[in-house]
């Protein structure tokens, strides 16, 4: 079974940056994930979720509101991505959630999946 887990969420003063995780895992011995893309979104309270930055072998894309302050990165060794979070805003206060496309590797059976990580909270306010 895969796993996706966020974190680095906190709560940080305008300005501030911070550094999102996001890792797909399983814990069965012999079993591998790789990650092909991954997104981030956003929810800020009281609105719907919003995608700010996705990843795939075609480059990366932005959401305006973000362009030039985040970057989205991945590690293919560790199964990981980042949300690099610099020059926040109030506005940036939310959950933060991650979605990945990949495919597990059991022995002797693969699948693809495609799963949501359970948020981290940012809070971005003086």
């Amino acid at each position: 079974q895969v796993r996706v887990v966020e974190s680095g969420g906190d709560s940080v003063q305008p300005g501030g940056s911070l550094r999102l995780s996001c890792t797909a895992s399983t814990s069965a011995p012999g079993e591998s994930v790789n990650i092909y893309a991954m997104s981030w979104y956003h929810q800020a309270p009281g609105k719907q979720r919003e995608m700010v930055a996705s990843i795939d072998d075609d480059g990366t894309k932005y959401a305006y509101a973000v362009k030039d302050r985040f970057t989205i990165s991945k590690d293919h060794a560790k199964s990981t991505g980042y949300l690099q979070m610099n020059n926040l805003k109030p506005d940036d206060t939310g959950t933060f959630f991650c979605n990945v496309h990949g495919r597990w590797f059991g022995d002797p059976s693969t699948r693809r999946f495609d799963l949501w990580g359970q948020g981290t909270q940012v809070t971005v306010s003086s």
